[in-house]
């Protein structure tokens, strides 16, 4: 019946009808599956087609399948085994497009610039011919959905080491603006004249993880002395610290 059709039963008839005949032959390196695999796989559909129908035919197209893989992966395997016993022989190096190397790519972010690039990056001939005597961010434009943008702009503008979206923020885009406490003239364009605070992302432009590396990069550089910011002068009734006999001596 066609319940025992289930597992390699078949199989190993087909097996013990042939083998007998052709064990002697059999080398010692190949397989019997090698030798015979055409012939139990005919005996085999014959067999079915003739004795079963219907879940035979379809269990058989599952067995055959499996047969002939194991046969093509022992075809493959052997030609590697000969190669390796004949002796060591020089494989050509690939080339770095077959090693994947990346290539130049205006979306790459991987590469870190140092502080010092940058600085003369912003002293070059380049940044002035890109940006003029401007902020580096006075010609950006956010791009939103709608006539009314968003309160907060996008996270990150770099994602997994390249940029993610269209339109990056004004730092993202240019892989030479570094935001770094010792670059003093980047951090100044972002530095309101009036009254010396940082101006907001919603006036720059910049992205939230930008940002805050503005917003760190600008108090490590006040903290060092490297940024001059004014401290508000106030008064105060001194009367409301001191006696009214302190103060009469710091009077006198």
């Amino acid at each position: 019946p066609p319940s025992t059709l289930r597992g390699k039963t078949p199989i190993v008839l087909v097996f013990i009808k042939l083998v007998p005949n052709y064990v002697t032959a059999v080398p010692a390196k190949m397989s019997v599956l090698r030798l015979f695999g055409g012939e139990i796989i005919s005996i085999y559909r014959q067999t079915l087609l003739t004795s079963f129908a219907g879940p035979a035919a379809r269990h058989f197209g599952t067995i055959s399948q499996q047969l002939r893989a194991a046969a093509s992966t022992e075809k493959e395997a052997e030609p590697a085994e000969e190669g390796s016993l004949g002796g060591d022989e020089e494989q050509p190096e690939a080339s770095d497009k077959q090693r994947g190397a990346p290539e130049d790519d205006p979306k790459d972010r991987t590469r870190l610039i140092p502080v010092e690039t940058s600085v003369r990056y912003l002293a070059s001939e380049a940044y002035r011919q890109t940006y003029q005597d401007d902020p580096v961010w006075k010609h950006y434009r956010r791009n939103h959905k709608g006539a009314y943008p968003s309160k907060k702009t996008r996270k990150t503008c770099i994602r997994k080491g390249r940029i993610s979206t269209g339109n990056p923020c004004p730092i993202c885009r240019d892989e030479y603006l570094v935001l770094d406490h010792n670059n003093i003239d980047l951090l100044k364009q972002f530095i309101s004249p009036q009254t010396g605070e940082v101006l907001s992302y919603r006036v720059t432009g910049l992205c939230q993880k930008k940002h805050l590396q503005l917003l760190v990069a600008v108090e490590r550089a006040m903290d060092r002395g490297m940024l001059t910011f004014d401290v508000p002068f106030r008064e105060y009734d001194y009367s409301e610290y001191y006696t009214t006999n302190d103060v009469k001596k710091a009077v006198k």
